[in-house]
């Protein structure tokens, strides 16, 4: 499994809140400013799926990240099969007005796992500021 994690300056509520509503997932999910998310839907229950378009800026490429929530521990875990399944899950946790996400997953087979961890950690990374800016 590979991790990517991130501190933010935000309560435990506002940050699952934002991880796990689609009107927020849009506002942050993607690796860099030449990409972005125009649609995000989720079946936020165990067995439900979310279905994340992820999309070049300029239409060259999208696609759909998607996957199946096996997992809901309300404010604290997720465990998600991906549509190819492979295994991620992702961690929160609260201490003193700032709250820790950590995501594992399973590195897919096409990019080097230094690509793939800078990646997840891009969109970590826009997700915290995202969530710092409100």
């Amino acid at each position: 499994m590979l991790q990517v994690e991130t501190q933010i300056n935000a309560s435990l509520e506002i940050v699952w809140d934002c991880f796990t509503n689609p009107i927020h997932v849009v506002n942050w999910n993607f690796a860099s400013d030449d990409w972005h998310c125009p649609k995000a839907t989720n079946d936020f229950v165990e067995g439900g799926e979310f279905h994340y378009i992820m999309a070049a800026k300029d239409a060259s490429f999208e696609f759909d990240f998607w996957g199946t929530f096996q997992q809901i521990e309300e404010f604290k875990t997720l465990k998600i099969t991906l549509g190819d399944g492979r295994k991620m899950s992702v961690n929160f946790e609260a201490k003193h007005h700032v709250t820790a996400v950590k995501e594992f997953f399973e590195p897919e087979t096409q990019n080097s796992h230094e690509l793939q961890l800078a990646g997840w950690q891009a969109i970590l990374t826009h997700f915290k500021n995202y969530v710092e800016a409100l």
